[in-house]
């Protein structure tokens, strides 16, 4: 597994950021019987400021969000509540590059706060979230979200975090 965590911002230090997204990462892809090993990801761990500017440029809307993500391959399923094209993680040779994840800081740790939530379960959340987009998963529809929502919950189960939704 190969995961580049590049922390922007000092205040990240209360946690241990790339623990929490090595096991997320890897609980994520096991639940979906995936091979971690064979896995590249990236995770830009910044202020809300930086997160603005990205999703500005990206989304169009110049504010910040807790987590913003890039697939490294679009594997959106053609029909709302089916699996989307997941990689295959199985075949020798390099790591599969999945994609980047981005995460602001305040506008995480004021989310855990208002939902009673520890910061290392919410992060842990969102960076599941933002694999499974990278993964190809959504919420644009009901049934996409609804799949998308029992995998994360299922997943975060294995990590000892209570369901977020």
């Amino acid at each position: 597994m190969e995961i580049d965590v590049l922390i922007e911002t000092d205040a990240w230090e209360v946690l241990d950021l790339e623990a929490l997204t090595e096991a997320a990462v890897k609980a994520t892809l096991e639940a979906l019987d995936m091979d971690a090993e064979r896995c590249a990801l990236s995770l830009l761990a910044a202020d809300d400021a930086r997160i603005a500017a990205l999703n500005a440029d990206f989304r169009g809307k110049p504010t910040p969000t807790n987590v913003l993500s890039w697939p490294a391959v679009e594997r959106a399923a053609e029909t709302p509540g089916e699996m989307p094209d997941l990689p295959d993680l199985s075949a020798d040779g390099p790591p599969v590059e999945l994609g980047d994840i981005a995460l602001a800081f305040e506008t995480c740790a004021r989310e855990a706060g208002e939902g009673g939530k520890t910061l290392a379960h919410h992060m842990t959340h969102l960076i599941v979230h933002g694999l499974m987009h990278c993964l190809g998963f959504d919420h644009e529809t009901d049934a996409d979200a609804t799949l998308m929502e029992q995998l994360e919950t299922r997943i975060l189960a294995t990590l000892g975090v209570p369901d977020p939704y």
